[in-house]
């Protein structure tokens, strides 16, 4: 019944915000062999050219994972700023596992931009009343703008995103815990696009207790 309770209301809070956040969970994977994850240590990667976005975004859940308790250190501090774990052999790839694990690293969330796409917003509002209570040669007028002003459609951007948690054991091969797909809807700021993000990334790992709350 709590559990119930807790996510309509973790659903709810969702549709309140939701014209104030540009991150939007659209999908998510949990391993069903996995209840719940208890980590000591986690490696922060995130994907992306832009360096300040990447120092931003590590650092935010860096900064979460710390008032939990639980020890966690940006790639930029430990790694190149061009290394990718997709780009390296597997034999590399297991050497450099070899070394987070004697590290005592036990988890890596691995956050990558998978594709961007433009969409399309219709100005107009259809559910107005003045746009119901309308006759032909008014509608034809009054949508005369279609052909005459090139903003009638508004373009903006839309970022997939996708984060993957992945546990680093001894006696695992970088098991995928969870994986989850965050859109970007038309990011206007780095800082309040990391905030967004990150705000949407935790509420999801706390509710399905991969993340403890504060």
């Amino acid at each position: 019944m709590k559990t119930s309770i807790k996510i309509f209301l973790l659903f709810f809070i969702s549709i309140l915000f939701n014209n104030c956040t540009t991150a939007d969970l659209v999908g998510s994977w949990k391993s069903p062999d996995i209840d719940t994850l208890t980590v000591t240590k986690v490696l922060v990667i995130g994907m992306t050219p832009n360096i300040q976005a990447r120092r931003e975004f590590e650092k935010k859940i860096k900064d979460e994972y710390t008032v939990r308790g639980i020890e966690a250190v940006m790639s930029l501090d430990v790694l190149d700023p061009n290394f990718t774990f997709d780009s390296l052999p597997e034999n590399q790839i297991k050497i450099i596992e070899n070394i987070l694990t004697s590290n005592f690293y036990d988890a890596v969330l691995f956050t990558k931009v998978k594709g961007v796409e433009d969409r399309v917003v219709y100005n107009d509002n259809f559910e107005r009343k003045e746009y119901l209570d309308v006759k032909f040669k008014e509608d034809y007028n009054n949508h005369l703008k279609i052909i005459n002003d090139p903003k009638y459609y508004d373009k903006y951007k839309v970022y997939h995103a996708e984060t993957s948690l992945y546990c680093i054991c001894p006696t695992k091969d970088r098991e995928l815990v969870w994986k989850g797909s965050i859109n970007i809807v038309d990011p206007t700021s780095v800082e309040e696009t990391v905030n967004d993000y990150v705000n949407v990334l935790i509420l999801a790992m706390e509710e399905l207790n991969l993340l403890p709350e504060k």
